[in-house]
């Protein structure tokens, strides 16, 4: 913490105090040292004289002497009495000049402390003056803060004001303008629906067609469906027959002759049942191509059906899958020897739009 500097009165009052103490003690202590002086004997006159015996003395010589005895006794008295009032005057001067030291010493005291207080109150009017003159100078800086504050509501008002005008014309500009727009796309949209209406009636004459056309041509496809499966079993069975009526021999050339031939069949025969069951998606286009990986147990149960390569066509893929999957189980298989059907254990078939289409 900074410390605060003496003043000038504060400089010169403790000296000022020591001087007029060791001043005081000096005038003290000499009054006693006059005060404690023991008193002198007064002092005797010296006389010196003669005297001579005579034989024979008159009356009038003896009192000559006797008279002359007592002026010199009251002389002596008289110079005791002189060198002791010199003696009390030279005390009392003393006592005085003390006094009048001591009373130079308090006036200069006084007139240094008088020095002081000036100062001091020379200082504090300045330092009243300073304060004075900073008040008026944060009176007049609050002043002119507070006028600028002002200015800028004011000019901030101002501004908001005409900003508000301004966006009201903007909107009201705006709604005539959304008016006018939302008047013409009404007409236009009229003239839309209108259009649309027509459209969709065309169209719903036409999907009517279409529905009796493709109806017409599923049952006729269905018809042809069961005739070539009805034709594939009837030519199966036969099959079977002939190779079990026929000696082991004649079995094992036969099995050997027409191998690849069952062979296209039973492939026949799953694509003929996965078309029975397919959802031909909208997206499936002549010339996809999707090859399935099909693995079947000994008693035609299919187990599990996976794309093994795709055709570029997600739900023509999908439903490909879903159409061999709905075969469920093909109980021709249980006729085949295991040797014939460890080929369709696990195989690969590919499947056309035109296939599941039969």
């Amino acid at each position: 913490m900074q410390q605060r500097e003496p003043s000038a009165s504060e400089s010169y009052f403790w000296p000022s105090v020591w001087a007029i103490g060791l001043h005081v003690v000096v005038f003290a202590m000499l009054f006693v040292s006059f005060a404690m002086t023991p008193e002198l004997p007064p002092s005797k006159p010296i006389v010196q004289a003669t005297l001579y015996q005579l034989k024979s003395k008159s009356q009038a010589t003896t009192q000559t002497n006797q008279k002359i005895a007592g002026e010199a006794k009251k002389t002596a008295s008289r110079q005791t009495e002189v060198e002791q009032l010199e003696q009390k005057k030279v005390e009392q001067e003393a006592v005085k000049a003390a006094e009048q030291k001591k009373a130079d010493a308090d006036q200069k005291a006084e007139a240094a402390r008088e020095a002081a207080e000036a100062k001091k109150a020379e200082e504090a009017a300045k330092t009243a003056e300073a304060k004075k003159a900073a008040e008026a100078k944060k009176a007049e800086e609050a002043k002119k803060a507070s006028e600028k504050q002002q200015a800028d509501i004011a000019k901030k008002k101002a501004e908001e004001e005409a900003k508000k005008k301004a966006d009201e014309e903007a909107k009201k500009d705006a709604a005539e303008e959304a008016k006018k727009k939302a008047a013409e796309e009404a007409k236009k949209k009229a003239a839309e629906d209108a259009k649309k209406k027509t459209a969709a009636e065309e169209a719903k004459k036409k999907a009517a067609e279409e529905a009796k056309k493709k109806a017409a041509a599923d049952a006729q496809k269905k018809k042809a469906q069961d005739a070539a499966r009805k034709a594939a079993e009837d030519k199966k069975a036969q099959a079977l027959a002939e190779l079990l009526s026929d000696t082991t021999e004649r079995q094992q050339a036969l099995a050997d002759e027409q191998g690849d031939q069952v062979a296209g069949d039973f492939d026949d025969l799953i694509r003929m049942r996965a078309a029975e069951g397919w959802a031909r998606p909208p997206s499936a286009r002549k010339g996809m191509t999707v090859v399935l990986q099909i693995n079947m147990l000994p008693d035609g149960t299919i187990t599990s059906v996976s794309v093994a390569r795709a055709s570029g066509d997600g739900p023509f893929d999908a439903s490909a899958v879903a159409a061999v999957k709905n075969i469920g189980r093909l109980t021709e298989m249980q006729g085949l020897k295991p040797s014939d059907f460890n080929a369709y254990r696990s195989f690969k078939m590919t499947f056309t739009p035109e296939d599941l289409a039969l």
